[in-house]
């Protein structure tokens, strides 16, 4: 985490390399002066912005392909024809059934060296362990068996001729074809533990392996059964470079490549993120630990949290009602208030303007935590705290959704039609968007980060100044994207015919300079948020 040398003038970044530094308060001042020059208001200010274009460009595009570059996607089927190509090699290897190789590979998380290494040390210790018969036994190792005289089942009790019932190849507890259909069925429908399935007499270890389940099960738990077993070669492997995307329906692997030094957040195919490292939705910058922690957090206490945000909602001024149904948090009251105010502060909107941007910071009063006060009072403060932080990340992530439906949407087509351009000249809009709501999902991460941090180890008031500068450019970038967008639309719409009819086309050029600089500066806060924020991953 970020921390300040006390005789520097520079921050550091990470825990322990003191090589890299953040950036010098010099470089800041410099950087400050232009970020908020206005985008265009003046010839110096088109020119910074201009250069600062090209760089930041070629820069944080380059990082977020850098991001997504070492990975590729494979299918369910090619993971299959993987699986079934180390099985029947392990089959030949051991002269055992496919259906016992594979339940020996699972046993050494599908690792064939390892399996063999173990196997010709101690074969004896690895068949007992995975419920095989001891090697040398009469007709050697048989996945499953037919009687061969009259018998009665010993689940329905119902008697059956020779070939009427069916064994786990333990030659000595067999059952109807019926009763191992129930069997099968209940134990696949209890998930992934079915592949550790035995024989059900309480006593016998022999295994219900793949040839079995073919022979007895019906189709669909059949089918089941094997997505169970192609899955579990990918969740269970020892392989740290290829993982099952986690985004619904979705049905591919993400495959690192090999080497990798580091493993990050990745975008499948199907188009949704997810972190690499432990497989849940994207999280960046965040570490997965407090990822993980936050939501356990959030799953303990969301509800009651979610209803008194929902509940206690009033304009600051007038204290009429009021409901959020855009993504930017400047709200204006309805007339004849119009008051202007910060929807996650309630704080009035001068107040976030420039730099003066801090509702993010959550300021406890002392006295919660001194003096012989109440447990009672003590977890109301948590609460409280917690409320801060819950508040921010659940609004930022309704303002990401409502970003991507509208992006989604006829936005493009609306607002081209408006200026007289065609949708695809709107680039700019577009990539505006896209930054909006990857800036909302890193920002909603920081909130959960810091409520997850250490006041007496880590620097909370640094971390703190970058999320307020990025969420303060964020804020500006998302309303001339949004209202700033609509009202021109509006203006236009309003005096096209009495406007000269260079009007709209002066005007659109004004809207898109200024989207492109915010867009610009969003991008840097939020490169240098994630450099800080994010500690180093090396795999």
């Amino acid at each position: 985490m970020a921390r300040k040398g006390k005789d520097d003038d520079y921050y550091y970044c990470g825990a322990d390399d003191d090589d890299d530094y953040y950036s010098t308060e010099e470089d800041n001042a410099t950087e400050s002066d232009s970020e908020y020059g206005g985008g265009g208001a003046s010839d110096d200010g088109d020119e910074q912005a201009e250069n600062a274009e090209v760089i930041d460009d070629e820069d944080i595009r380059a990082s977020a392909k850098d991001r997504d570059s070492g990975y590729d996607f494979v299918t369910e089927d090619d993971v299959r024809r993987r699986q079934d190509k180390v099985t029947s090699e392990i089959s030949e290897v051991l002269s055992v059934p496919p259906g016992f190789a594979a339940a020996l590979l699972r046993h050494c998380r599908w690792d064939p060296e390892l399996l063999k290494n173990e196997w010709f040390s101690d074969e004896a210790r690895v068949r007992a362990a995975v419920g095989l018969a001891p090697a040398g036994q009469p007709g050697g190792d048989v996945p499953t068996a037919l009687n061969e005289v009259p018998l009665a089942c010993a689940i329905c009790f119902d008697g059956h001729g020779p070939g009427g019932m069916r064994s786990a190849g333990c030659r000595s507890h067999f059952y109807c074809h019926e009763c191992w259909r129930g069997y099968i069925r209940a134990a696949v429908g209890d998930g992934a533990r079915c592949l550790l399935l035995r024989c059900p007499d309480p006593k016998c270890p022999a295994p219900v392996v793949r040839e079995l389940v073919d022979a007895a099960a019906a189709g669909e738990d059949r089918a089941r059964y094997e997505t169970f077993v192609v899955r579990s070669y990918v969740e269970e492997g020892t392989s740290r470079y290829v993982r099952w995307c986690t985004g619904p329906g979705c049905t591919l692997a993400v495959r690192a490549h090999e080497g990798s030094s580091r493993l990050s957040e990745v975008t499948c195919e199907c188009g949704h993120l997810m972190c690499f490292r432990c497989g849940s939705d994207g999280h960046r910058p965040t570490p997965c630990e407090t990822a993980r922690a936050w939501a356990e957090r959030c799953a303990a206490d969301g509800d009651t949290t979610s209803w008194v945000l929902e509940n206690t909602k009033h304009c600051p001024k007038c204290r009429r009602a009021i409901e959020k149904n855009q993504g930017c948090n400047h709200m204006t009251c309805g007339a004849p208030c119009r008051h202007q105010f910060c929807w996650l502060c309630l704080g009035a909107w001068d107040n976030h303007d420039g730099d003066n941007f801090n509702c993010n910071r959550y300021n406890a009063s002392r006295e919660e935590f001194v003096g012989d006060e109440s447990k009672e009072r003590q977890a109301r403060a948590s609460m409280v705290r917690f409320l801060h932080y819950y508040e921010r990340w659940t609004t930022h992530g309704e303002s990401m959704d409502r970003a991507r439906k509208e992006l989604a949407g006829e936005l493009l087509e609306g607002f081209a039609a408006a200026m007289g351009v065609q949708p695809t000249d709107l680039g700019f809009l577009e990539e505006a968007y896209e930054q909006v709501i990857e800036a909302r999902r890193v920002l909603r991460w920081t909130y959960a980060h810091i409520y997850g941090m250490d006041p007496d180890r880590d620097d909370i008031e640094f971390c703190e100044f970058l999320q307020g500068q990025a969420e303060g450019s964020l804020e500006r970038l998302h309303k001339c994207a949004e209202r700033e967008r609509k009202e021109l639309e509006d203006e236009i719409g309003h005096y096209w015919a009495a406007s000269p009819s260079a009007y709209a086309a002066e005007k659109y050029v004004e809207f898109k300079q200024n989207l492109s600089n915010l867009n610009i500066v969003t991008k840097r806060h939020f490169a240098k948020l994630v450099e800080v924020y994010e500690p180093d991953v090396v795999s």
